[in-house]
Formats: C-alpha cells, structure tokens, sequence
C-alpha cells in the first residue's frame, strides 16, 4: 500500500526492499561467469608486456649488481707482491769458456732480461701457451667457464689458463684450486694486463715458469738441458722448451726416454707449425728445423764430481765479495771460474778407468793444474765420488812429503814460498803452487779459481793476479835442474813445447809407498798428481794411512 493505504500494482515501480538483495547475489555470479568466459591464454597475452618488463628490470637490476660487485673486487683486490722464492735466484758457475759448471741455492733460477730471451724463443713459448697473448685482456673467459664448470660438476681440473694467469698464479698467488682463488686471478690477470706491458708480464712468466729438472726459468731451463745460456737458443732448441712447459714433470726425461722423446717431438712438430703459419718463423727456418739432442736426465758422475770444483770455487767468491756462502747462494750471481771443464772431464775419466786400491783399501787420486806465473787453476779433481766424499783431496789431503820439495831445500826462497816449503805434509795445490813458481822463473802466483763475479750483468768482482817474486832467475833455474820436473835444456834451446819431463818420488817404506806423487810443468801449466791410500780405524768413522798396492804400478800409474 502506499501512503494513502492503497494497494500498489505491478506495474507501480520497483521494490527496493526486494529487489537489492537479489542484485547483490546476482552481480558476483556475473562476475565470476565472465572471468571464467576469459581464456588463459588471453589472460597472459593481456599480461605477458608487464611481466616481461618486469623481468628485464630484474636482470638489469642483477647485471647491475654484479658489474657493481665486480668492479668493487677489481679496485678492492691488489697485485699482490711475488712469492719470495719466485724472486729468490741461485748462483751459476761457469768454467773458464763460459761452459756450465752447476749451480748453489735453493732454487734453480737465474733472472734473464726479456732482451737477453731471442724472439723465435719468445713467440715459441706464445704459441704452445697462449697465441692471442698479445692482444687479449689478460684472461680466457672461455677457459674461465671451462674450468668454473669442471669445479661445479667434480669433474677432473680444467687448464687453458692465459700466460698471465699462469705467471698470477705460479709467482702472485697460492696453487690451490678453488672458485674463490681462480675468481681472484683472474681479477689480477686483469689488472695487471691494464697496468703492466705485455713485455714485462712475458718476462715475468719466462723467468718464473717451471720447465722440469728443477729448472725455474728459462736461463735455468737452456742449460740444464742444452748446456748453454737463453740467449744462444735455436729455433728448435726453443720451440723444445715451449713444447715442456705443458706437462714439465713428463718431457724432462726427454733425450734418455724413447717414449717421452717420441711424445715431445709430436709437440715440438705441433708449436712450429703454428710459429710458421703466424710468421714468427719463414718456411725456411720451419724447413730446415731438426729436433734438438737433449744433455742426458739424470746427470751422470763426471757431473756430480765437479761439486769439489763449485765448493772450493764458492768459499772463495764469497770470501771475494764479503758475504757468507748461503748470501751467495741466493745472490742470483754469475760466477765465472778458471777451470777447464774439458781437461777437468777428460782428467776424471782418465782416473775412473783405472781406479787401483784393494779389498779393505781406499785410494786417493789428487790432480792440480795451475798456470804458471798467473795462478788460475785449471785443473782441480779432489776425489771420485763426491755423495760418498766431499772431502776435496786437492787441497785438503796431506801428502808425506819425502823428496817432493827437496830441490828448494838450499835456496833462499822470499815468502810465501818459504812458509810452504816448511809444511811437512803439502797439500797437491802447494806442491803445484811451489813447482809453478820455477816454471815462471821464481814468481809466485797465489792460486785463485774465480775469474770474474757478475749480477744482473755487471760485473761486481775481477780476479787480479797476485804474482811476487821469491826466487832469482838463477835460483830458479837450480831448482828445475835439480826436480828434473821442467823442460830440458835441451828442449828450451829447441823451442819444443812437447819436450818436457815429468818429476816422481814418494815417501813410505819397501817397494809400495804410502804416498806418490809426480809434477811437471812447463810455460802454461805446472800439473802435480798425487796418490796416497788409507783404511778404515778401529774406531767408527776414522782412518788410517795404507800401503799403495802394487797392481798397477804407483809410479806408472801417476
């Protein structure tokens, strides 16, 4: 009804009372009904624009973060300074040619300048290494990958490492493989590509890359299996070298190994070929290349003898340039010796293929070449086994001296002759020192074996002769007549250098002496050999003097 209490009909207008609720429960099912209608498809459609907007946001956002991170790592991470045994150099003796004698020091390295490295040696190395060295930044991002990816998955250790990552890891960093330490390599390799030249990190790499036979270095690596400096290097000799440096422990025992020869040579093959095609070498040279032959690996006894020559030759440098052994040893010094490696080898064999001695009985052969009127000392052998005796016998065994300075004992003799010519027992390097002194006519020349001392190539030490005299030309003459040990007159007035005598004697009792010893000389060399026998005391560790034995003669034998 309405107001006036009549009744409304249908057609009167709506009732809201009625009619609000049902919209309110028809308007969600509408709702719910057209959702449903939308396809997904469409849906995603509708919002694929927004969400992919939000996705590139997000990797931006992460790009961002990372290049933020990373050049924070990159200006937060230093170069750090080298391992000190990668800047720690042994000392290197040579004999009087400049051949390789060995070495002292904890290291097998000698520091070269990158000038001093020929370039055929120097793009071999780029070739078996690293051909993009010159022109990439520093790292292999693909080698980075390679090797993150190996370390993730287990699998075995990935390589392929640039040059300047290896010289960041063998001489700036520690060798442990993990993520964190290749990540900092390869953020050092980076940095030190932009502040270093490529020159000066290839030096750094070629002087502290390990090339097998303990050889740390390309200086070391030339002579301990060429016998020769970095700088005299062939082509072939090089590209051998490169070829190494990949697996050293495996190719150093090339030369006395058929099967790692055969392996290196495919190697050595390989890195020329790539030397030719790049233009680091013609097609001549590639052409005319011969696999190099190798010094043998391990070294053999002649090589370990020559110890008593780097001992006697070590004390006096050092004593030379006022530093102990050890500050020598690992002085990174070059020094140059007198000593004939030739005659020194030759004098070895010679003595190794007639050793003498008996059962319970030691023999002791002492040899002494020294240049008359100079005193360089050409020749020192002190024993046949140095791991089994490092006493050098040379100048250190007593020989009895019996007749051996008799012809000096009436001549007034100015020191420091007269001071030897007192010793009752001689060493071989006085008896050689004193017969010297008649081949130069009565000068004195004190014995030296260091010739020249260098470091980093200039010259810190040269031997000057220290020559005096001490007996008269006559008186000189008298003693040569009386030891018969000279020339003859003879062969002076002849002017035959072949025609000289050798002087022997010995001291001891019956047909076999206790000790022999025979000199001669003549204007170049004054060479004194000495034989003298002993046998093990009764108490451990000592010795007594021995009869020579009969077979061969002593005195033929000297």
């Amino acid at each position: 009804m309405n107001e006036d209490g009549n009744r409304r009909g249908d057609g009167d207008g709506p009732r809201p009372e009625r009619t609000a609720p049902r919209l309110r429960k028809r308007i969600p099912s509408l709702a719910r009904r057209h959702r449903e209608r939308v396809p997904l498809r469409v849906r995603f459609r509708r919002t694929r624009g927004r969400r992919l907007r939000r996705l590139g946001y997000a990797f931006l956002t992460l790009v961002a973060l990372l290049c933020a991170a990373a050049v924070v790592a990159y200006h937060l991470t230093p170069i750090p300074k080298p391992h000190p045994e990668t800047v720690t150099q042994s000392t290197v003796f040579l004999d009087s040619g400049g051949a390789y004698l060995g070495r002292r020091g904890p290291v097998d390295r000698q520091d070269v300048r990158l000038s001093a490295v020929p370039r055929h040696v120097q793009d071999a190395v780029i070739a078996a290494e690293n051909r993009s060295f010159r022109t990439d930044s520093g790292i292999s991002p693909r080698a980075i990958a390679r090797a993150t990816l190996a370390t993730l998955t287990g699998d075995d250790p990935q390589g392929g490492s640039t040059i300047t990552q290896q010289y960041v890891k063998n001489a700036l960093l520690s060798p442990e493989r993990s993520l964190s330490r290749k990540a900092r390599e390869a953020l050092v390799a980076i940095k030190l590509d932009r502040t270093r030249g490529k020159d000066e990190i290839l030096e750094g790499y070629l002087n502290t890359v390990y090339f097998g036979r303990g050889s740390a270095g390309i200086q070391s690596a030339a002579r301990n299996y060429f016998g020769v400096d970095a700088k005299s290097l062939t082509v072939a000799q090089g590209a051998a070298l490169a070829s190494i440096v990949n697996i050293p422990s495996y190719y150093e025992k090339a030369g006395s190994d058929p099967k790692v020869t055969t392996k290196l040579e495919n190697r050595w093959e390989w890195v020329l070929d790539a030397m030719a095609a790049s233009g680091s070498i013609t097609d001549k040279q590639r052409a005319e290349a011969r696999f190099p032959a190798f010094r043998f690996y391990p070294p053999g006894e002649t090589e370990g003898q020559r110890q008593y020559l780097i001992d006697f030759a070590a004390k006096e440098a050092a004593d030379r340039l006022g530093i102990t052994e050890d500050q020598l040893a690992s002085g990174g010094y070059s020094v140059t010796t007198t000593f004939d490696l030739a005659l020194q080898d030759s004098a070895t064999q010679l003595v190794q293929d007639h050793p003498g001695g008996g059962k319970g009985v030691r023999l002791h052969t002492a040899v002494v070449g020294m240049v008359p009127g100079d005193g360089a000392v050409r020749l020192l052998y002190g024993g046949s086994d140095y791991a089994r005796q490092p006493f050098n016998d040379a100048v250190s065994g007593a020989v009895e001296a019996g007749t051996a300075l008799e012809p000096f004992g009436e001549l007034e003799a100015g020191e420091p002759l007269r001071k030897l010519l007192r010793t009752t027992a001689p060493t071989p390097l006085n008896l050689a020192s004193a017969y010297a002194t008649v081949a130069a006519n009565g000068r004195y020349a004190t014995p030296y074996t260091v010739a020249r001392i260098t470091r980093e190539g200039r010259t810190v030490y040269r031997a000057r002769p220290d020559v005096r005299r001490v007996l008269d030309e006559k008186e000189a003459l008298v003693a040569g007549e009386l030891s018969g040990a000279g020339p003859t007159p003879v062969a002076v007035a002849a002017g035959s250098a072949e025609a000289k005598v050798f002087a022997t004697d010995g001291a001891g009792g019956g047909i076999t002496r206790r000790t022999v010893w025979t000199t001669g000389y003549d204007d170049r060399l004054a060479l004194t050999v000495a034989l003298f026998a002993d046998r093990a005391g009764k108490k451990k560790g000592t010795t007594l003097p021995a009869q020579l034995p009969n077979e061969p003669s002593p005195t033929a034998f000297a």
